[in-house]
Formats: C-alpha cells, sequence, structure tokens
C-alpha cells in the first residue's frame, strides 16, 4: 500500500516537473526585462540634477535573440510631468547621431514647450545601446572620427581608404562580436522594454535628426505602442545609411555654403574673404588647395584637406553660426598665413572632436550605421562617385561621396527596415536643412501615410523644436502633443526669428 503511494506520488511530481518545463519554456524570454525593478538615483550631472530629474538603468539582452545570454545597461533619465494631476504618460526621445547621449536632451526638447505640454508628460532621456552612460561602444580610436573628405586626388582618396580601413579595424578588435548588436532595431527593442518597465501600454515620442529614423522604426516594429510622434528634421528612409544620407548631403551643403558666402560678403570688412559668394567660394576653395599642399597647423591641431571642409560642414546647418564661421574661417586662414593663432574654445572643440577623437570618439555612430545597412566595399566604387562629383560639389562632394569605415565592417545580422505604416505623427522640417534633406523629409512624410509635416521656409537649420524658435512650428507641436489632433493639411510656417 505504501509503496503504491508512494509511485503514484512520483508520479505526480513528474507530471509537475514537465508542466512546470512546459510553461517556463514557453513563458516569453523578455518577460524578466519588462518586469525589473528601477532604482531612480541622482544622475549626477550639472543640468538635470538641478531641473529635478532622476536617472536609472536598464538592463536588456545584447541580442534579442538569445535574450537569456550577455546583457548590456542603459541609462534612462527622467523629468516628471509639472502637473501629475494632468499626466497623460512618458514621451521618450533621442537627440540624433547616432551615438549622441540622450539623458540630458529632455532640457532641449522642453524650451521649446508650452507650460501645459510640461504639465502632460514625464520626458524621458535615453543613452542608446553602446552610448555615454550606457554599456559603451569604445573602439579606441586615437584619430578620425569615421567621416573626412577624401581630398583632391588619388592620393589623398588612398589615404582616406587606409584610415577607414584602420577604424573598422580597430572596432573589430576592442569590440569584436557585440557591434553587431548596436543596431537601430535593438535600441527599439530597449525602448519598447523601458516602455514596459515604466508601466506604460503606449509612450510618445520626440526625435530629431537620426533620431526621427529610430522613431519610425519604432513605430514599424512596435504599432500598437506608439502614442504621440514629433519627428523633427527628418531622414529619407529610403536611403538611410552611411552612404545615401551623406551622399545627400553634399549638394545641400553646396547650396548653404553659397548662402554663408552672401552673408561673409556683406561682411567683407570683418572678414576679408571677398565682397560677393564668387569672391568668398573662391577664397575658401583655394585654402583647401591650400591646406592640401601645405596642411595648416593652429594651435595643437594641424588642418588638412581631408579636415578642412568639415569645419565648414558643421558650421552651416544653423544660420544663427554664420558669424561663428567667419571667424573660424578667419582664424584658419590667417594660420596658413603662417601667423601664429589660438584657436577660440568653438574651434578647438571641433578640431578636437574630428582629429584626436576627444572628449569621445565616435565609433559608437559608425557602429550603428555599418551595423544597420551594408554598403559598397569596393573603393573604386567610391572614387568613382567622388570624381562625378566635383564639378557641382567641389568643396563637399569629396566629403560626401568618400569611403567611411561600414565598407570594411560586418554584415548587419538584420535587413534595414522598411518604413511603410499609417500611424499618426508630426513631421517638422526646414527647407534649407544640410543634414537632413528638406527632399528626404518628404520620403519619410510619404511613407508614413498617417503622418503631416510642417515646413519651415527658407531657414537652413537642421532641428527645430526647441532649438531654433519659431511660433508657428511651436505651436502646431503643441497642439498636437495636447490634444493628439494633427493639422487637416500641411501647415507652411515663415521664419519669425527676428522678431523674437
Amino acid at each position: 500500500m505504501r509503496r503504491s503511494i508512494v509511485a503514484v506520488v512520483v508520479a505526480l511530481a513528474a507530471t509537475a516537473a514537465g508542466l512546470f518545463t512546459t510553461a517556463t519554456a514557453s513563458a516569453d524570454p523578455l518577460d524578466h526585462f519588462r518586469h525589473q525593478s528601477l532604482t531612480w538615483h541622482s544622475c549626477d550631472d550639472p543640468r538635470l540634477d538641478p531641473a529635478g530629474a532622476q536617472c536609472a538603468e536598464v538592463t536588456v539582452p545584447v541580442d534579442y535573440s538569445a535574450p537569456r545570454a550577455e546583457t548590456m545597461s542603459v541609462a534612462i533619465s527622467r523629468l516628471p510631468a509639472t502637473d501629475p494631476a494632468k499626466r497623460r504618460g512618458v514621451m521618450l526621445s533621442n537627440p540624433g547621431g547616432p551615438g549622441v547621449p540622450g539623458l540630458d536632451f529632455t532640457l532641449d526638447i522642453r524650451t521649446g514647450m508650452s507650460a501645459e505640454v510640461r504639465d502632460r508628460y514625464d520626458l524621458i532621456g535615453m543613452d542608446p545601446r553602446g552610448v555615454g552612460r550606457s554599456t559603451p561602444v569604445n573602439c579606441r580610436w586615437q584619430d578620425g572620427f569615421g567621416m573626412e573628405s577624401a581630398g583632391l586626388d588619388a592620393v589623398g582618396f588612398a589615404e582616406s581608404v587606409a584610415q577607414q580601413a584602420e577604424l573598422a579595424a580597430l572596432c573589430a578588435t576592442n569590440e569584436g562580436p557585440r557591434l553587431r548588436h548596436i543596431t537601430t532595431r535593438n535600441t527599439a527593442r530597449d525602448m519598447d522594454v523601458v516602455r514596459a518597465v515604466l508601466g506604460e501600454d503606449r509612450i510618445s515620442y520626440f526625435g530629431t535628426s537620426y533620431g526621427t529614423y529610430l522613431g519610425a522604426v519604432f513605430t514599424q516594429m512596435f504599432p500598437e505602442r506608439g502614442d504621440r510622434f514629433v519627428l523633427d528634421s527628418a531622414v529619407d528612409p529610403e536611403r538611410y545609411g552611411s552612404v545615401g544620407m551623406l551622399r545627400a548631403m553634399g549638394p545641400a551643403n553646396e547650396a548653404a555654403f553659397d548662402r554663408w558666402a552672401d552673408w561673409a560678403g556683406a561682411h567683407d570688412a570683418e572678414f576679408g574673404f571677398g565682397t560677393d559668394r564668387f569672391a568668398v567660394r573662391s577664397t575658401v576653395q583655394d585654402m583647401v588647395r591650400r591646406a592640401n599642399d601645405q596642411p595648416i597647423r593652429i594651435g595643437e591641431f594641424t588642418v588638412d584637406e581631408h579636415s578642412l571642409p568639415l569645419v565648414l560642414y558643421r558650421g552651416l546647418d544653423d544660420p544663427r553660426n554664420y558669424p561663428l564661421l567667419g571667424r573660424q574661417i578667419r582664424q584658419l586662414a590667417d594660420a596658413a598665413d603662417g601667423v601664429e593663432v589660438r584657436p577660440e574654445p568653438e574651434l578647438a572643440a571641433t578640431l578636437g572632436f574630428m582629429l584626436t577623437a576627444q572628449p569621445r570618439d565616435y565609433s559608437p555612430a559608425m557602429a550603428v550605421l555599418c551595423a544597420d545597412v551594408e554598403v559598397p566595399r569596393d573603393p573604386a566604387w567610391y572614387r568613382r562617385s567622388i570624381e562625378a562629383s566635383r564639378a557641382d560639389q567641389p568643396l563637399f562632394g569629396a566629403f560626401a561621396n568618400n569611403i567611411t569605415p561600414c565598407a570594411f565592417w560586418a554584415p548587419p545580422v538584420e535587413p534595414p527596415t522598411v518604413i511603410g505604416n499609417a500611424l499618426p505623427s508630426l513631421i517638422v522640417q526646414s527647407t534649407g536643412d544640410t543634414r537632413t534633406t528638406y527632399a528626404g523629409a518628404q520620403v519619410m512624410h510619404r511613407a508614413l501615410t498617417g503622418s503631416r509635416m510642417v515646413t519651415l521656409e527658407d531657414v537652413a537649420v537642421h532641428w527645430i523644436y526647441g532649438n531654433y524658435p519659431n511660433t508657428c512650428v511651436e505651436a502646431t507641436v503643441d497642439t498636437y502633443l495636447l490634444e493628439g489632433t494633427l493639422p487637416d493639411a500641411d501647415p507652411i510656417c515663415h521664419d519669425d526669428s527676428a522678431g523674437r
């Protein structure tokens, strides 16, 4: 009798064990990540702490196809809604790049918001995987940042090929297989884990530049989880990647340079580049040729034909920077003439970033771009594109068409996301954007069939809401975030910055 009872108990135990094993095996392996507890703490940040923000770390899988394997940390910040009684939910955000830290981006967004919008949302900043205080990518680059002009001839192009191959090799050596999982799709998956950990059914979102692509990818992968999405200075989803996006920048920056040259010509008494755009262009193009023959020594930096066009590129994305760019080019011109020049802080910071990988290298950005989209690998393909661009793009063609480390990268583990859905969203775009072109934003608008696009006309600015004050843009965005209603048509806004 006792043996029969024992046999029944053993059989029941075995059955229960089998049921437990089956249940465990069938459970969503991401549940562990979605139900983790957060420990909020001081951000130890001079901007965030005085604003009342708190920070936390979210654990996510390195590889979502193997969630029980290696993990990494994603850092987030939170600025609470200013009126808890009116709180609608959370708004995640991304400042672009890719590869740009985003914990304090919430403070920038907030400057454009009305008080009523600030009442409604917890603003969530995020350092994407591989970036900043999240588990970082660090390829240990000592010089270069993955993008440069190819120069003026075959010798300069060969130098670029060698430089970009070396940067890619450093990433493969220092980061290894983990690099293949530093992708936009995985960052979107991280965002959904953050959503779940915060206890939200849906998220709102504000992204600018690359952040618009990330937001569009999120809506494609998690359509049921999106609430109110604002995409400011939108990426062309059909040209996303280190080749397509860069090539689109060439003509846009040549046009922006002409606008700056008009301005510089009107200020010839201050800068001495010439009295009209043609004289200014001639002066600057001659500087590039001179830098090819004799690199410019300024302070601790050496500026050559590979890096000089990038100083221009970095200064043309906002008309408010025109005087700053004029001073920087004047300093470089003086240094080229043999004058001992100490670069002003902004120029020193630009050159430090481009030439010495300080204060941080750009490898996290290249990790994302290269892991997202495969590019041509034959250097001759890039050389042909460069030469074909020189006539129409004398300053920027050799930059916009040049080879990058992606040509030497391991192939992506997933295909790029095809963007195409009818979820409501609001796109904000200036017609003269030098980084994400107006034509590219129109492609995003057509792909997101439920979107509306508000256009800021005749301004060459990249990133508007929270950065470039405009009453029309701010009112349109605030209305959408408050009421959830999109405009009946695509609004056209005009620059009113002179009156503010």
